[in-house]
């Protein structure tokens, strides 16, 4: 026979940790599946208006103008933690510093926060400002 107050107990002591493993869960869910036009890079304008930045919920592709580039992702709260960033290898004249601030971000495993349509990006040394495409 079950005792019910260790079971009370028990069921208790559950319920907080269950939902905090749904809380931290929730928050990777609001970024995974969207795409994001760049605002600023490293506080200056896109050279191009092609740059882009797609979040799936495993990956990642950017573009800054010129070379595509992407990762395999792992979406945690607050943090996009990648691998390795592979890219094409085109030369494109007045696209590659921010093509390789944009690749030294994203494989910087960068903090994220988003705020209503807008999504920041910082790591050591680089930040993007994003606006969620419609």
């Amino acid at each position: 026979m079950i005792n019910r107050t260790a079971l009370f107990a028990l069921s208790a002591l559950a319920a907080p940790l269950l939902a905090a493993c749904t809380t931290a869960g929730a928050a990777p869910g609001v970024i995974a599946g969207t795409s994001w036009s760049f605002v600023l890079i490293d506080g200056q304008k896109p050279v191009s208006s092609r740059a882009a930045l797609t979040i799936n919920a495993k990956s990642l592709a950017a573009d800054a103008g010129c070379n595509g580039m992407g990762s395999d992702l792992t979406i945690e709260p607050g943090r996009l933690i990648t691998g390795p960033i592979i890219s094409t290898q085109m030369y494109c004249d007045g696209v590659m510093a921010q093509e390789k601030a944009v690749s030294a971000l994203l494989g910087a495993s960068p903090q994220y926060r988003v705020d209503d349509d807008t999504l920041t990006l910082t790591a050591p040394g680089h930040s993007a400002k994003l606006a969620r495409k419609r």
